[in-house]
């Protein structure tokens, strides 16, 4: 659905009737520091298809936009420049990120915003923009670096999430308790999968958005994309820390699963030998052979009990000591 439209003209909200004259109103009238911005919300075809027209959008980057399933990328046509940027966030519950998505189509007096899935409130970003009417003398670039940025900011949020997280994987892996954090450890390098995917496609595109280098951007916006630039490269380098980490204590996890098997073979084979002991003593004893040593004795039985005692209890001593038990 229409979320909303609004005329913003030197900085200033105006109503505006949204028809297929728009543009070539404003355009009649030089109106070169006013324009459009109409926001849209999961629209259906018929919505979308009312937009395109009135505004001329390329059909290609139309069908990008209806879709949830686009990379981030920035595409320029000859009268527009088309975005698409995911949306995350995070539920702590699950260590689970959740993605939607943005499509900007950006022309040189207006701009329309395609939000997909339940991402971020576009109203707040709206509001905190018409609340800063500098900004907005820089016509449609305007609206889409602070989209950009409110979006790069769920980025940093995500990934602080994923911080505390790792380091709790950490303090398991080396804890004394047994932890199965194998599970976990995968469903966060997963995770950390679908933030590398939305943030490392953008590192190129923010780079020439900083430069002013593709068209429709308004030269004085260069230093707000460059501030967006520096934290998209600052989330990528920490989503790659992260992995790094993740990766090193899943090392971790297996080497002390080792570890463990091994003490616990060591455990049970002193344990073993202790009863071989005993085993071997009564199967001897248990020969029947008529001419044996100690066989008449009266205390041959005591005698065997306790040789089977002292030795296990000498063998206990012995594993005890090496470590084994």
């Amino acid at each position: 659905m229409i979320v909303d439209q609004a005329l913003y003209r030197d900085g200033v909200r105006k109503s505006v009737e949204l028809d297929e004259d728009v543009l070539a109103r404003l355009r009649a009238e030089h109106e070169w520091h006013a324009f459009v911005w109409v926001g849209l919300h999961e629209p259906d075809r018929d919505e979308m298809r009312w937009v395109t027209d009135i505004f001329g959008l390329h059909p290609l980057a139309v069908d990008d936009a209806m879709s949830m399933r686009q990379r981030p990328k920035v595409e320029p046509y000859d009268d527009m420049l088309f975005l698409v940027l995911k949306t995350l966030w995070y539920v702590d519950e699950t260590d689970q990120v959740e993605t939607g998505q943005v499509s900007m189509f950006l022309g040189k007096d207006y701009v329309v915003t395609v939000r997909q899935g339940a991402g971020i409130e576009l109203v707040g970003v709206r509001g905190d923009l018409e609340r800063r009417a500098h900004l907005l003398e820089h016509g449609p670039s305007a609206v889409v670096y602070s989209v950009c940025d409110r979006i790069v900011d769920g980025y940093e949020e995500v990934a602080e999430e994923i911080d505390i997280d790792v380091d709790e994987v950490e303090q398991g892996v080396f804890a004394v308790e047994r932890y199965r954090d194998d599970r976990r450890i995968y469903v966060l390098k997963r995770e950390i999968a679908e933030v590398r995917h939305a943030v490392h496609p953008l590192r190129g595109p923010m780079l020439k958005f900083a430069a002013t280098e593709y068209p429709f951007l308004h030269p004085d916006s260069a230093p707000f994309f460059r501030d967006i630039s520096d934290h998209v490269t600052r989330v990528s380098e920490n989503v790659d820390g992260l992995d790094s980490l993740l990766s090193t204590a899943f090392e971790a996890y297996n080497a002390r699963i080792q570890v463990q098997q091994n003490e616990d073979m060591r455990k049970i084979s002193a344990w073993v030998a202790i009863a071989g002991v005993c085993t071997l003593i009564a199967g001897v004893y248990g020969m029947n052979f008529e001419h044996m040593p100690e066989l008449g004795w009266d205390l041959g039985y005591p005698f065997a009990l306790v040789l089977m005692l002292g030795s296990s209890l000498l063998l206990y001593r012995q594993f005890k000591k090496s470590g084994w038990l």
